[in-house]
C-alpha cells in the first residue's frame, strides 16, 4: 500500500505547521511564544490523527534578552547577548584566540575579554561546542566572552551558556558577526591592535519560567515504544525555521503518515516535542527522568532536517540503527548518510547517554557549523517543501521499520558510551561544561 506516499507528496500538514511556527515570533524557552507554539503543535498532532495530544509543563530558568554592546575606545560595536549570560559589564584587554582550540587558552588570560570563532579548522579532530569554549575562558580567568561568527553576512550568532546545575553563566557573553569580529581583532587585539581594553555590557532579565513538552501517541498500546521527537523552542532573534521549526513540522508530517499506517505498527509510537532544548536539553532531560529506558526501542530525534536534501543520521555507535537506516535507504533507492560518532548536542542525548538507541536526524547542507542557524537569517525562505516531503517518506518508513516485531536494536551499556566519548575526544569538554554524566 503506497497511498500514504502520495498523500505525503500532495498534503500540506507539515509545511502548514512550519508556517504557523515561524509566524509565532519569539519562541524562546519559557516564553509566551514557546507556549503558543506548543499549543499549536498539540492541536496539529491531534488534527492528523495522533491520540491523547497534551502538554506537560515543567520549570526552567527564565532568561529574557535585553540590550548588549562591545565598547572599544570611543566606538560601540554591534552584538547580541548569549542566552543565560549574566547581566553586567566587564572591562579587560581584548585577546583574540582564533578558533579557540584547547591549546589556545594556555596563556595568561586573567581579566581579559576573550574572543573566539564559532567554527573549528578542518584539520582539527573534533567539534568544539560554544559552551566548551566559554568555560575554557571562564577557567582561564577571563572577564568576558565574545563569540565571533565564522559565516559572513553581518550575522551575530546566539547560543546559550550555563550548565544544568548553574543555568546562568559566570561571565558576560555576547555574539558578534564575522565582520565585527574581524574589526575588533584588527583594531584592538594583540600587538597590531594595541591590546586595547574593551568593555562588554549585557542586560538581561533572569527569573523563573515554565516550559512544556508536547505528547501524543500512535499505534498499539504496547510497553515497548519508538520515540518520534523534535524541539519546538527557538532563539528569539529569528523565525527558527531550520532550527527547529522544520524538525517539528517533520514530526507532524510523519505522524500524519503513521496515522494512515497504524495497522503496520507493532509497537507504540510516542510523539514528544520538547521545550527548552536551546538552553540545555531541558525538555528531553525532563522526559528521560520519567521514562523507562528499557522499554524504548529507539529514539528518532529530528533536529536540522529539511535544510539540505539528503538526510544525515548520527547513529551513536548503535550498529542496529545504522543497519535500519541503510535498509530504508535501499528500499527507496534514496541516499541516507549514517555517521557512527556520538553527538551529545540535541534531544536524543539524555536517552543515548544511558545506552538507549537514538538517532540524531539532521541533513547534509555542505557547510561548516550551523550555517544560518542561531542567527537572524534562520528564516523560512531557506527551506524547500520538496525536502520536507521526501524526507518525511523516508522517516515514516524508518519509524514503521523500528516499530516492527522483527527489528530489535540492542541497547548499549552506559560504560560503553562513556568509553566512546573518551575515544572521540569529547569527554574533556563535557567535564568542563558540567555535561559529563558518568
Amino acid at each position: 500500500m503506497t497511498e500514504w506516499i502520495g498523500e505525503t507528496f500532495t498534503g500540506d500538514a507539515g509545511w502548514s505547521h512550519l508556517e504557523t511556527l515561524v509566524d509565532v515570533g519569539n519562541r524562546m524557552a519559557g516564553s509566551e511564544g514557546e507556549h503558543r507554539a506548543a499549543l499549536a503543535t498539540r492541536d496539529a498532532l491531534a488534527d492528523v490523527g495522533a491520540r491523547n495530544a497534551r502538554l506537560e509543563p515543567f520549570d526552567v530558568q527564565g532568561w529574557t534578552r535585553g540590550s548588549s554592546a562591545v565598547h572599544a575606545d570611543d566606538t560601540t560595536q554591534e552584538s547580541i547577548a548569549l542566552p543565560r549570560s549574566p547581566a553586567g559589564a566587564a572591562t579587560g584587554e581584548l585577546v583574540d584566540l582564533g578558533h579557540g582550540l584547547p591549546g589556545d587558552f594556555e596563556r595568561d588570560l586573567d581579566g581579559a575579554v576573550v574572543m573566539v570563532a564559532s567554527d573549528v579548522p578542518g584539520w582539527y579532530d573534533r567539534f568544539l561546542h560554544r559552551r566548551e569554549k566559554y568555560y575554557r575562558a571562564v577557567e582561564a580567568g577571563a572577564a568576558a566572552f565574545v563569540f565571533r561568527n565564522h559565516v559572513p553576512g553581518c550575522l551575530a550568532p546566539t547560543g546559550s551558556v550555563g550548565t544544568a546545575e548553574s543555568p546562568v553563566g559566570e561571565i558576560p557573553a555576547v555574539g558578534v558577526s564575522k565582520e565585527v569580529g574581524a574589526r575588533l581583532a584588527r583594531r584592538w587585539s594583540g600587538a597590531e591592535g594595541r591590546g586595547a581594553e574593551v568593555t562588554v555590557e549585557v542586560d538581561a532579565t533572569i527569573d523563573d519560567a515554565t516550559s512544556q513538552n508536547v505528547h501524543a501517541a500512535l499505534g498499539p498500546d504496547t510497553e515497548e515504544a519508538v520515540l518520534l521527537t523534535s524541539h519546538v523552542d527557538a532563539h528569539d532573534i529569528a523565525e527558527g525555521a531550520g532550527d527547529n521549526g522544520a524538525g517539528t513540522a517533520m514530526v507532524v508530517e510523519v505522524a500524519r503518515a503513521l496515522a494512515a499506517r497504524e495497522a503496520d505498527l507493532d509497537a507504540r509510537v510516542h510523539v514528544v516535542v520538547y521545550g527548552a532544548e536551546e538552553v540545555g536539553l531541558c525538555g528531553s532531560a525532563h522526559d528521560d527522568e520519567r521514562r523507562d529506558g528499557d522499554a524504548i526501542e529507539a529514539v528518532v530525534n529530528n533536529d536540522g532536517v529539511v535544510r539540505g536534501r539528503t538526510l544525515k543520521a548520527y547513529t551513536h555507535g548503535f550498529e542496529g540503527l545504522a543497519a535500519a537506516a541503510e535498509t530504508v535507504a535501499d528500499r527507496f533507492d534514496h541516499p541516507v548518510e549514517t555517521i557512527p560518532e556520538l553527538n551529545p548536542h540535541s534531544d536524543h542525548w539524555p536517552y543515548v547517554r544511558r545506552g538507549v538507541p537514538g538517532y540524531h536526524v539532521t541533513s547534509e547542507t555542505g557547510s561548516d557549523g550551523r550555517g544560518w542557524g542561531h542567527t537572524r537569517a534562520d528564516t523560512l525562505d531557506k527551506l524547500d517543501k520538496r525536502n520536507l516531503r521526501e524526507q518525511a517518506v523516508l522517516l515514516t518508513e524508518l519509524v514503521v521499520h523500528l516499530a516492527s516485531d522483527d527489528v530489535r536494536i540492542d541497547h548499549r551499556e552506559p560504560g560503553e558510551i562513556a568509553a566512546q566519548l573518551k575515544e572521540e575526544g569529547l569527554a574533556e569538554g563535557m567535564k568542563l561544561t558540567g555535561e559529563w554524566p558518568y
